[in-house]
């Protein structure tokens, strides 16, 4: 409902604010899921929503698709925010939920931003109104519901995940701000030039209220020419929008992390480097990504390439002496040092193994040969009888069983065909070891 102070709030909220779009046909992007056809535009239009959760980056639509359910539905619409609201909050949605749909039949959605911030006991708190259709929960957030959300209220709710918008949707989003007369800047003489327009859809990487914010700064700004015209150019754009921000929230970080360690391990040094670079740009703590590397070093490389350990490691301490910005380019020597090498993962098997057959127990006695000798006495209990030293014999090798006796024959290391494990086969076979 207006009222005499509407018009006045309309013209003093921000340019994004005033441009959200009221209806589907207005709203930007996402055609995947409100697409025509799609399910989730047929359930807002046959208003049969069920409990959803709207999961994607920020300005992409999240709550402005919600804002068209409650003005499309004949629900009653609520909203809350995850930060302030509590459990109070939700019980006396709820029971309003429950007048209406007893005194006039009507339904209730409840949006809830920021929905991951909730804890257990508010989550708990809906379960009950959500399993009844009591209230039909929409949650809107920008982590990944099955990590940082309640499994309770993910198991009732159907995810619709949303996608970054593209640099097309952003500019068509200006492009509306520009030639709307009631809301955006259609009364004004505003000429916004295409390689401005083009930066600014650029650096707003996908968030629609990133590039308006800009825009109504540059428009804002910029006196008007001798022509009457307010003259947007790319250097006005350049200063009324700030450079591309990740936004690396715990999800996005292991996402990141995760391609940049597959890339690894896949042998791509530019897609290593080029996530190398993203997880620097969002503020990760290098020492993180330094010890990934030296995982990596291991569990990919191994001894089909032992020098990668070692360019790890000095990548590792380089990091401690010198810190960044110098120690970037250690930490990039090692990521291509890794990615360029002969790959095997004989290390990261053969310790699977034996740390499986451990865990199994049924240990015995450690064999007579093999038992320690450092101290007197130690022929008096048969410590060490009938062991071989190997450095009295050619080659400094003898064959003896060093394996304890519950997994007697069992191989754990296996060299691949790879680097200097190929070497060490052929060493190996000369002792009479005949590798798969």
């Amino acid at each position: 409902m207006q009222d005499l102070f509407s018009g006045q709030d309309l013209a003093l909220s921000p340019l994004a604010d005033r441009m959200r779009p009221r209806t589907l046909d207005e709203f930007i992007g996402q055609q995947h899921i409100v697409g025509p056809g799609r399910l989730l535009r047929r359930a807002i239009e046959a208003d049969r929503m069920t409990s959803s959760i709207f999961y994607g980056p920020p300005g992409c639509g999240k709550t402005t698709l919600a804002s068209i359910i409650a003005g499309t539905t004949h629900a009653a619409f609520v909203q809350l925010n995850a930060v302030t609201s509590g459990v109070a909050d939700v019980r006396k949605v709820i029971k309003e939920a429950q007048d209406r749909r007893a005194l006039y039949g009507q339904t209730t959605y409840l949006l809830l931003d920021e929905c991951h911030r909730w804890s257990k006991a508010q989550s708990d708190s809906i379960l009950p109104a959500i399993e009844r259709g009591v209230v039909r929960f929409i949650g809107s957030t920008t982590e990944n519901p099955l990590v940082a959300m309640t499994p309770a209220i993910v198991s009732r709710c159907r995810i619709f995940q949303f996608e970054p918008l593209s640099e097309e949707d952003v500019l068509l989003a200006m492009s509306r701000a520009l030639s709307d007369r009631e809301r955006g800047f259609g009364g004004k003489n505003v000429a916004l030039d295409a390689d401005a327009a083009r930066h600014i859809a650029r650096i707003a990487n996908g968030d629609v209220r990133s590039a308006l914010g800009a825009l109504e700064l540059a428009v804002l700004t910029t006196p008007p020419g001798e022509d009457g015209a307010i003259h947007v150019t790319l250097p006005v754009a350049e200063e009324s929008i700030q450079k591309p921000v990740i936004r690396c929230d715990e999800s996005l970080y292991y996402d990141m992390l995760s391609a940049f360690c597959k890339s690894l391990r896949g042998s791509d040094a530019d897609a290593a480097l080029a996530w190398f670079a993203r997880l620097l740009y969002a503020g990760v703590d290098p020492r993180l990504i330094a010890r990934r590397i030296i995982a990596h070093a291991s569990e990919d490389v191994g001894l089909s390439n032992p020098l990668a350990m070692l360019q790890a490691v000095a990548a590792s301490q380089a990091l401690e002496a010198v810190g960044l910005p110098e120690a970037r380019l250690s930490l990039a020597q090692a990521i291509i040092a890794v990615c360029e090498s002969p790959k095997s993962n004989a290390v990261v098997m053969a310790l699977d193994q034996a740390v499986a057959d451990a865990q199994q127990g049924g240990f015995g006695p450690v064999p007579v040969h093999l038992r320690d000798t450092h101290y007197a006495g130690h022929e008096r209990v048969g410590s060490g009888a009938q062991y071989k030293y190997p450095h009295d014999y050619p080659g400094h090798w003898v064959q003896q069983e060093y394996m304890p006796p519950e997994v007697r024959g069992r191989r754990y290391y296996v060299p691949s065909d790879q680097g200097q494990e190929a070497k060490l086969r052929e060493r190996r076979k000369a002792r009479g070891i005949v590798d798969p």
